[in-house]
C-alpha cells in the first residue's frame, strides 16, 4: 500500500470536475423509480494507479466482485490517480480530476490518502485489496434499504450521450454525478514498479460530470461522447452525493435505449 502525505496542494481551475449542460426537464414517460422495492446499494470507488505495485491486487478483487454481482445494486468506479506517475510510468488512464476527488474525500477520512484506497457509499474507506472487510461492507450496504432512489436512461447521439434522470426521496442537499466508464482494458506496463506486467482493469472512469438536481428531481443532461464509443464496451453510472458530507445516497446504471424509444 502506498501512502502520500501532502501539506498543501493547489489545483488549476481547468482540472476541476467536468461541467455539463442542463438541457431541459423532459423525461421519458417510462422513466420511473420503483418505489415498492427500495433495497440497498453499494457504490465502490477505487483509487488506484498502474505505478503502484500493491494496486493490481485491488483491481483483481474488484473484478471478482463484479463477476458475482449480477442483478445486484453494486456500482464500481475505478479512478486512476496521477501522483504516482512520477515513479517512472505514466498511467494512461490517470487524470488530475480523479486525484482531486480523492483529496476531497480525505477531508472526511482524517486525511487518509493512499493507493489502493476503496471508498464505499462515500461513508467508509478500506485498503482496496482487503477482501474480507470490503465484502462485509458491501453486504451491509445491500441489506440497508435506501430512502432515496435514482433512475437513469441514456441514448447515443452523433456527438454526445443524452442522459435522462429521475430522483425520488432526495434530501435536497445532493448533486448528481454521472461517470462515463470503460468496462475493461489491459496495459502492458514497460516501466515503474509494475514493469513487465500486463495489468487488467475494469470499470475505468474516463470522465465524470457533476451538477445540481433539476427542480422536481427530473432532468436531461448531455455528456461528451468519447472516441470509439459503443454501448457494449462503455456505460454510464450515476450517483447522488451529499455536498457537505460526501455520503452517497443513491446509485444507478443507465439503461441505453434505442433512439426510437425516446421522444
Amino acid at each position: 500500500m502506498k501512502t502520500l502525505k501532502i501539506i498543501a496542494i493547489t489545483f488549476v481551475t481547468g482540472l476541476v470536475f467536468c461541467s455539463s449542460i442542463l438541457v431541459g426537464q423532459r423525461v421519458d414517460q417510462n422513466l420511473k423509480v420503483d418505489q415498492d422495492k427500495p433495497g440497498g446499494f453499494a457504490v465502490l470507488e477505487l483509487f488506484t494507479s498502474e505505478g503502484c505495485s500493491s494496486c493490481p491486487a485491488a483491481d483483481e478483487l474488484l473484478a471478482r466482485i463484479q463477476k458475482t454481482s449480477a442483478n445486484k445494486s453494486i456500482y464500481i468506479l475505478s479512478y486512476h490517480i496521477d501522483y504516482w506517475n512520477r515513479l517512472g510510468w505514466k498511467d494512461p488512464f490517470s487524470d488530475p480530476a480523479f486525484t482531486k476527488r480523492q483529496y476531497e474525500y480525505s477531508k472526511h477520512f482524517a486525511g487518509q490518502i493512499y493507493t489502493p484506497q476503496l471508498i464505499i457509499n462515500g461513508s467508509a474507506e478500506f485498503v482496496g485489496s482487503d477482501a474480507a472487510a470490503i465484502n462485509n461492507a458491501i453486504n451491509n450496504r445491500l441489506a440497508t434499504p435506501s430512502s432515496t432512489q435514482l433512475y437513469i436512461q441514456a441514448r447515443q447521439q452523433s456527438e454526445y450521450i443524452e442522459v435522462r434522470y429521475q430522483v425520488s426521496g432526495s434530501r435536497g442537499s445532493e448533486q448528481l454525478i454521472l461517470a462515463l466508464v470503460k468496462k475493461n482494458a489491459q496495459t502492458n506496463v514497460k516501466r515503474g514498479e509494475n514493469k513487465g506486467r500486463i495489468l487488467s482493469h475494469i470499470q475505468i472512469v474516463h470522465q465524470f460530470y457533476t451538477f445540481d438536481l433539476a427542480s422536481g428531481g427530473k432532468g436531461v443532461q448531455k455528456i461528451n461522447l468519447p472516441q470509439a464509443f459503443n454501448t457494449a464496451e462503455w456505460e454510464v453510472i450515476g450517483i447522488l452525493q451529499n455536498t457537505a458530507t460526501g455520503v452517497i445516497n443513491g446509485g444507478a446504471r443507465a439503461a441505453f435505449l434505442p433512439m426510437e424509444n425516446v421522444e
